[in-house]
């Protein structure tokens, strides 16, 4: 109807030129007559010429292009000019006015008007399908890998050494001072969003004097590390005497018979019950093999009072000399002990745990273990080491005196965002930590916060270029890493519902280069291949990094949390000695003075730590920008085949939904993940209900308990030692040792759950997919 209009107004436009043209003059007084009548119609003086023209200029401006109907415009002298009053008027023109003439005209006006309606219609709808349909988010992919070499050839050993002596340079301050230094020194790179986040905690920290083991038999006092009690060596390293402890262990004065438990297995607990009565009595307990938690739950079950640990010679690596130091553990199993399980913000109610155990425990030096156990110095053989051992013959009496002091402390994170542009509630976190404990924990904190330094510089460059990551970058600076991770832990429960919904990975750089013989590659099941693909065009010249094998183990530092209470996909690459024994897991548990960890002699170019950056970075980048999440979910199902090997849990029930696992993750994988990798086939929404089944693809396995220091998340296996879920293992062991099979019923639950769970989740996934699919056809 408006198109009828238009050309309606058209034609009669068409004819005003006509009616004022001098060669009309022959169209007499009858014309003007039937003019003066058409005029004086209701409503018709109120068009004007150039309404039509006027509404067409008008919609090249809107997004609809929909033509409305004409409303009548008002002009004050109407659709004509009249004609002037002249009294030669009629003897002036005499001829008529030639039709065919001005049907002509008329028709060639038409065609001009209608192919201009036409042209400027095309230039209208075209500028407005450009506007409101932008280029996909992945016409950029095929330059990701280029820009992903940009950003990484941006980072160089010599400026990961520069920022690493720049940040020992800083006075041992409190957390907070340090924190403060990071921030600024991040704020400098060109980081615009960096923020620090305070808590207030309890931390256990030494008393005014060292705690001391006192051989009864023969009177002699020893600090932890070995020397002699006197005023001395006290003065001599004092700070290493006073945090040689156990935090958060119980404290006061114990004398007590020592029994050699030698690793605190469940298997070293039946020996030692069937020849003894432990109650009350002291462990002496080597580190390793097992977490100390899980250890010490053991032996407080049992009755034991109190614990002296060490690390036996033959299982420290052989490019270290700690025989003669003592060290520092902590007993917390994470975050604040006083607001267990929500954040320490203010006005939170403080519960009070002052001590974490009813064990009083001290870590002590090799060289006191070897005295009171009554051996020589050489204990190692030409080629063989000999294990530390308690001699079965004579009754060893120890008085134990433990002093710390609890206190309500500030611990401070620092966190920074790089916010992305296409899935900005998306996070990829990446964290470090910091260091504020006096002179323990090494340096490594300095090499940890000078790679994600490093990486923040590089990756500001071509941020400042115009370019940004798809997925919002989170840098994470942790305090009061060595208490427990509490930062990582306050930061996470304080945000849990946020991060519950936007996290997508976790990426950890604790303790990066712990050694420099081999490199030492940790990822969750789903980003196994990814972690394995970085390596092969990372590797800086002259590093070792093989191709190293990939596995999915228990990892210490700040990653905890989101692994265990959020189920995040994470991952870690560090170097490390080559372990001397299969008992040497779980000795970086132990933290020992700065002066025997120097980073600097481990790794004299930084090359290490450039591989490690690297490697890290290339990770980062990848889960940040792949518009799919390069997560594998048939990595997953084929690990729960996995750890389910063997003759301990040869369950029907388990391996029959294993299976079906199985099966739907490799129909989830080539039905969904491979057509969304295909740009071609790729549509915005799909990819976007994929990732959020990715990225959540192992909450599934969280179980609801766990025995203290084994991970919640199943997925991840004890050590490289073991296969089976650590869960299953444990309730074995429980079995053994309370001759009852209620712990193992209770675990084969949790896991089966868990597994079906996540095979209802896979499924789930593919029928919304195909309803959708449905739906669009």
């Amino acid at each position: 109807m408006a198109y009828h209009k238009v050309n309606a107004d058209q034609r009669a436009q068409g004819h005003s030129p006509y009616l004022d043209n001098d060669e009309l003059q022959a169209t007499a007084l009858e014309l003007e007559w039937d003019m003066e009548k058409e005029l004086e119609e209701p409503g018709f003086d109120h068009f004007r010429l150039d309404g039509a023209i006027q509404h067409h200029l008008g919609n090249s401006q809107s997004p609809d292009l929909d033509l409305e109907p004409i409303q009548p415009s008002s002009s004050p002298k109407g659709r004509f000019q009249r004609l002037q009053e002249d009294p030669d008027y009629v003897s002036h023109y005499t001829r008529q006015a030639p039709k065919s003439n001005r049907c002509s005209f008329f028709q060639i006006l038409k065609v001009f008007c209608t192919a201009l309606i036409l042209f400027i219609f095309g230039i209208v709808i075209g500028y407005y399908a450009r506007k409101k349909c932008p280029s996909s988010p992945t016409s950029q992919e095929p330059n990701n890998p280029r820009i992903y070499h940009e950003i990484l050839k941006e980072i160089k050993a010599e400026n990961i050494q520069q920022i690493y002596r720049d940040l020992l340079q800083f006075p041992r301050e409190d957390d907070v001072d340090i924190a403060m230094k990071i921030l600024v020194q991040w704020s400098s790179q060109g980081l615009e969003d960096v923020r620090l986040v305070n808590y207030s905690v309890l931390l256990d920290l030494p008393g005014s004097s060292s705690n001391t083991v006192t051989l009864k038999n023969s009177g002699e006092c020893f600090y932890p590390s070995g020397q002699q009690c006197n005023r001395e060596t006290k003065t001599l390293h004092s700070q290493d005497l006073l945090y040689s402890y156990a935090a958060y262990s119980a404290k006061g004065t114990l004398e007590a018979e020592l029994v050699d438990i030698q690793y605190g297995t469940v298997e070293d607990l039946i020996r030692i019950q069937a020849i003894t009565n432990v109650t009350k009595k002291i462990a002496l307990l080597k580190l390793g093999q097992s977490p100390l938690l899980y250890k010490l739950s053991l032996l407080e079950d049992a009755g034991f009072g109190g614990v002296l640990l060490y690390v036996d010679p033959c299982d420290l690596p052989k490019t270290t000399d700690l025989a003669d130091k003592a060290f520092m553990v902590s007993l917390n199993g994470g975050g604040d002990p006083s607001t267990p399980g929500y954040a320490s913000i203010e006005g939170s109610y403080r519960q009070n745990r002052l001590n974490l155990t009813t064990l009083l425990v001290q870590p002590i030096s090799t060289v006191l273990a070897k005295k009171l156990v009554s051996l020589p110095e050489d204990t190692v053989q030409k080629d063989r080491c000999i294990p530390l051992q308690l001699p079965a013959t004579g009754k060893k009496i120890i008085s134990l005196n433990i002093q710390s002091v609890t206190t309500y402390k500030t611990i401070s994170n620092v966190i920074g965002y790089l916010k992305g542009t296409v899935f900005p509630d998306r996070y990829v976190i990446i964290g470090s930590h910091h260091n504020g404990l006096s002179t323990y924990g090494g340096q490594e904190w300095a090499s940890s916060t000078a790679i994600i330094t490093a990486f923040i510089q590089a990756l500001m460059l071509k941020v400042k270029r115009g370019w940004r990551p798809d997925r919002t970058i989170v840098f994470c600076s942790w305090g009061g890493t060595s208490f427990g991770n509490i930062g990582s832990y306050e930061w996470a429960e304080d945000l849990k519902r946020v991060l519950q919904r936007n996290v997508v990975a976790y990426v950890s750089l604790h303790n990066p280069v712990r050694g420099n013989s081999t490199l030492h590659p940790v990822a969750s099941p789903s980003l196994q291949q990814l972690a394995a693909e970085s390596q092969s065009f990372n590797c800086v010249e002259k590093t070792r990094c093989p191709g190293s094998n990939v596995s999915s183990v228990q990892i210490q530092g700040d990653s905890d949390y989101f692994i265990n209470h959020l189920g995040v996909p994470a991952t870690q690459f560090s170097y490390e000695d080559i372990k001397t024994s299969e008992n040497s897991s779980f000795l970086s548990e132990a933290l020992f003075p700065v002066h025997t960890t120097k980073t600097e002699e481990l790794d004299l170019s930084f090359s290490l730590h450039e591989t490690i950056a690297k490697l890290t970075g290339q990770v980062t980048l990848q889960i940040a920008n792949e518009p799919v999440l390069p997560f594998n979910a048939l990595d997953i199902a084929l690990e729960v085949q996995n750890s389910l090997k063997g003759d301990e849990v040869d369950i029907p029930q388990l391996l029959a939904v294993a299976s079906r696992l199985r099966d739907t993750a490799e129909l989830f994988q080539s039905d969904e993940m491979r057509p969304a990798n295909d740009p071609k086939e790729r549509a915005p929404i799909r990819v976007r209900m994929l990732n959020d089944v990715l990225q959540s693809l192992e909450k599934s396995f969280l179980v609801h308990r766990a025995p203290p220091g084994l991970y919640r998340n199943i997925l991840y296996r004890l050590d490289e030692r073991t296969s089976q879920f650590s869960v299953l293992l444990e309730a074995l062991e429980h079995c053994k040792l309370h001759q009852s099979n209620e712990t193992i019923q209770a675990a084969l639950s949790e896991v089966l759950n868990s597994i079906n769970s996540a095979q209802v989740y896979f499924k789930a996934g593919l029928d919304v997919f195909e309803t959708t699919l449905a739906g669009k056809k």
